[in-house]
């Protein structure tokens, strides 16, 4: 069987929130099987919140949980960081409101998660095995879940920007491919938006340091992109880190064309309440195999 995972040793970083601008603390530390991920507020007690659907208070330019009018915003990346490199149970203490944006990208929390190990633990790790499609769509945006044999997206973005336009990419979310792909891909934003988004009290820590910046017709950042289609795989890494949300992996192909924070929330929330459409099941041997293998075939059919 494929075993629940947590840290090998507890790791630590600072940095300050993208929204919120505020310095924060958080430090990664080991759990017990069946855990998951839980928030714990260093700041409030160690008030805790879990990291679940029903956690989740809003979602429009990053994802917020909260617990008995206690919160914690942008979470998405250091889940995404988390669910890529097959880690189940995690405490993550934080002292403010905000996990921090460091780069803009998760690969920082996923060179943390390295540096600290991943130890297996007794219990097999299960899955969320989708048995029928399920779509949630607004206007020309949606997301949708359909059966496969191994955790697969398969995301399209469409932005009248030049250096964008419209880009896809297709990742399956295994071996190693979490920190090849995705991990580096830094968020993005654009020069015209920036003044009314901190009119609403949102981005006041964003910077070069921590996003791509466009302009109308280029870049402010003088170092270039990472990828050339940075922007898609940075999409990838929230739909990975948001559905993250579902408390384990996905045996299924995500589908996702203009997605954001709220249709993947959308998404969640309509899957769970589709009680015929998923089991929750001991996660395959052969989930890491690649999609012809016969043998994943049978498994479906069972």
């Amino acid at each position: 069987m494929i075993k629940q995972t947590t840290l090998s040793s507890a790791v630590e970083t600072d940095g300050i929130g993208l929204h919120t601008a505020v310095p924060v603390h958080v430090r990664l530390a080991p759990a017990p099987p069946d855990t998951g991920y839980v928030f714990r507020r260093t700041d409030l007690g160690g008030f805790e919140i879990p990291a679940t659907v029903e956690s989740v208070a809003h979602c429009g330019y990053a994802t917020t949980l909260m617990r008995t009018g206690v919160m914690l915003s942008t979470v998405e990346h250091l889940l995404s960081a988390l669910r890529g490199l097959g880690v189940d149970n995690v405490y993550i203490e934080v002292d403010n409101l905000e996990i921090p944006i460091l780069d803009g990208s998760a690969e920082v929390f996923a060179d943390m998660i390295e540096e600290a190990g991943i130890t297996d633990q007794p219990l097999a790790r299960r899955a969320l095995l989708v048995r029928e499609k399920v779509s949630f769509e607004q206007g020309n945006r949606r997301i949708s879940v359909e059966p496969g044999d191994h955790y697969q997206i398969d995301c399209l973005i469409d932005f009248p920007h030049p250096m964008i336009g419209v880009q896809d990419f297709s990742l399956n979310v295994d071996n190693g491919s979490f920190s090849r792909e995705i991990a580096a891909a830094r968020t993005f934003g654009f020069t015209d938006e920036i003044e009314a988004l901190r009119r609403d009290n949102l981005i006041r820590g964003g910077s070069l340091d921590n996003a791509i910046v466009l302009t109308r017709d280029g870049m402010l950042n003088q170092t270039g992109l990472r990828f050339r289609d940075e922007f898609v795989r940075h999409k990838i890494l929230d739909i990975i880190g948001d559905l993250a949300l579902l408390g384990m992996p996905i045996l299924g192909k995500v589908v996702a064309e203009r997605s954001g924070h709220i249709m993947h929330a959308g998404l969640m929330s309509k899957l769970l309440r589709m009680r015929s459409a998923w089991d929750i099941v001991d996660m395959p041997e052969i989930q890491v195999q690649r999609p012809e293998s016969k043998v994943q075939s049978q498994f479906l059919a069972t």
